[in-house]
């Protein structure tokens, strides 16, 4: 009796969608700032750029001249070079000295930039101010199961591999009042938020929802504006998560919410065809595929009184032995006819 309960607990919980706001918001201002940087990757055995990539021994020649070094462009013969643009995220709040990691990709016509060593690298932002400088050992990933590399020979990464030197300056301490902004549009979850908010603070002008994204935060005079945030983010909200259907047609992957379902349709693909009605229809001799449907001839048809769910459609469908292909253009032509209420986003 007491896994039985513990059993009926666990399933009402996971009914509930309830989500913390730190999860499906951020505060407008505190965010990661991109940087970029031209560098010089050098240590590869013969797999640098060739003689077609002049820029690289240009950019060879001006760095040996920058350590008295003074050599003419044309007469560089070595293939251990390869130039690279270096990219990186410098997180909110970065300090002076702080690491982040950072990306390698080839720009020349290197054939690998494995066991690699960048040169320091300044990263500029958008202002073209320099904010980090990159330098170490590149690393491509190591192998999987087949022996093929993890990751791409002509991309790596350095972790750790830039030191901070300019922090973007945001004064969050003095402000008075701030802005939450969800992930996703919702005018639900913004009142919900907004109610949620003025709730736990017991003063209904802490948060104004002003659109169905934004919230207006006013902190309260008895805490600073660190601990009013830490506060806000940790509430859990009542969140109404917008169902989709997700299609990435190079891989053939569909993904969907278990409980979407199909509206009564029927759809005819190649010699197969697919009926959903508002009523069961009986089978006679038919293959029980489970979930509710029935493949009798070429006929794919729901059984019981509940609509069958994409997810159902797609099981069956792969019983039958379509191919991903075949799935991602049923779900397709059955989005066309209205028989699925939720957007249909193909990446």
């Amino acid at each position: 009796m007491r896994f039985f309960r513990m059993f009926i607990f666990i399933l009402l919980a996971l009914s509930l969608d309830a989500a913390k706001l730190k999860d499906i918001s951020s505060i407008v201002g505190v965010r990661e700032n991109q940087l970029i940087g031209y560098g010089l990757v050098v240590g590869l055995n013969g797999t640098g750029d060739g003689a077609a990539s002049l820029f690289t021994l240009q950019s060879l020649a001006n760095m040996l001249e920058s350590v008295d070094v003074k050599v003419d462009a044309a007469t560089i013969k070595s293939k251990n070079v390869a130039a690279v643009m270096v990219t990186a995220n410098l997180p909110a709040f970065g300090r002076q000295g702080d690491k982040i990691d950072v990306l390698i990709s080839s720009i020349g016509d290197a054939k690998s930039v494995e066991g690699g060593t960048l040169l320091m690298t300044p990263l500029k932002g958008v202002d073209g101010e320099i904010y980090a400088v990159a330098q170490g050992a590149v690393s491509i990933g190591g192998k999987n199961d087949r022996g093929g590399g993890l990751n791409h020979p002509l991309a790596g990464s350095i972790f750790g591999g830039a030191v901070v030197e300019r922090e973007v300056s945001y004064d969050l301490y003095s402000k008075r009042d701030a802005t939450l902004s969800l992930k996703d549009s919702n005018f639900a979850n913004a009142i919900s938020t907004q109610d949620r908010i003025n709730a736990f603070f017991e003063n209904r002008n802490v948060a104004t929802a002003i659109d169905p994204r934004t919230i207006k935060l006013q902190r309260p005079d008895n805490m600073s504006m660190i601990e009013f945030l830490a506060k806000v983010q940790s509430l859990e909200i009542e969140y109404d998560k917008k169902s989709k259907i997700v299609i990435d047609e190079r891989t053939g992957t569909v993904v969907a919410g278990i409980d979407i379902s199909i509206d009564p349709v029927v759809v005819t693909h190649g010699d197969l065809t697919i009926k959903i009605s508002s009523a069961p229809e009986g089978v006679a001799n038919g293959q029980d595929l489970g979930d509710g449907l029935n493949i009798t001839g070429n006929d794919l048809v729901n059984t019981t009184e509940n609509p069958p769910t994409i997810a159902n459609v797609a099981r069956a469908l792969q019983k039958l032995g379509a191919t991903p292909k075949d799935i991602i253009s049923i779900v397709q032509a059955i989005k066309k006819a209205g028989a699925i209420r939720v957007d249909l986003e193909i990446i």
